[in-house]
């Protein structure tokens, strides 16, 4: 069957994975959380299991065998088929070579900035500029973590990515900060 519309996040992450080797939904599951890949896809068991389960309607993957452990649900395990891998390849084509507007929150709040007052807005800036800080930390010991147990950098890619854009947005925010407190920029 034709796909119609383009792969979700999520989807690009299942297919991903089975192109590794074939898995249950919830194993999917385990190694993204273990992969630390939520901080890239949101990913919840329910809603990648209704993924999978889209792919297979599609025709991208196809169930391979279904197990048992315990008093558990039975597991169906699942392996991407030619059309899955043609799919995968032409959406990260896309996505690498064409810029899209993904519309985040932050660049309308700014927009919106004028309406508080601007001793609230660099409060706001602040603490702002703490969490990134902190996320930076975070990705910069997984990276490193990662590096020390013989991950390729190759597979790191996306975490330097952010990494830029995390360093890009402290020292922007940091200024945009100095030039409400200096009355560089009047507010």
């Amino acid at each position: 069957m034709a796909r119609t519309k383009p792969l979700t996040p999520l989807g690009i992450s299942a297919l991903g994975l089975l192109v590794e080797r074939p898995m249950h939904p919830y194993e999917m599951y385990q190694v993204l959380m273990q992969r630390h890949e939520d901080r890239i896809v949101k990913v919840r068991p329910g809603t990648l299991y209704h993924a999978v389960g889209r792919l297979a309607v599609d025709g991208l993957v196809e169930p391979v065998g279904t197990e048992r452990d315990g008093n558990r649900p039975e597991r169906t395990t699942y392996a991407i088929l030619p059309a899955g891998r043609v799919a995968l390849k032409g959406r990260v084509e896309d996505l690498i070579s064409t810029p899209i507007n993904e519309y985040p929150c932050f660049p309308q709040a700014l927009d919106e900035a004028h309406n508080l007052p601007a001793g609230s807005v660099v409060e706001l800036l602040e603490h702002r500029l703490g969490l990134l800080q902190e996320q930076l930390d975070g990705l910069e010991t997984g990276v490193a973590k990662a590096l020390a147990k013989g991950v390729e950098p190759r597979f790191l890619v996306d975490a330097d990515y952010q990494q830029v854009l995390l360093n890009a947005e402290i020292r922007w925010v940091g200024q945009l900060c100095g030039d409400i407190n200096s009355g560089a920029l009047p507010w």
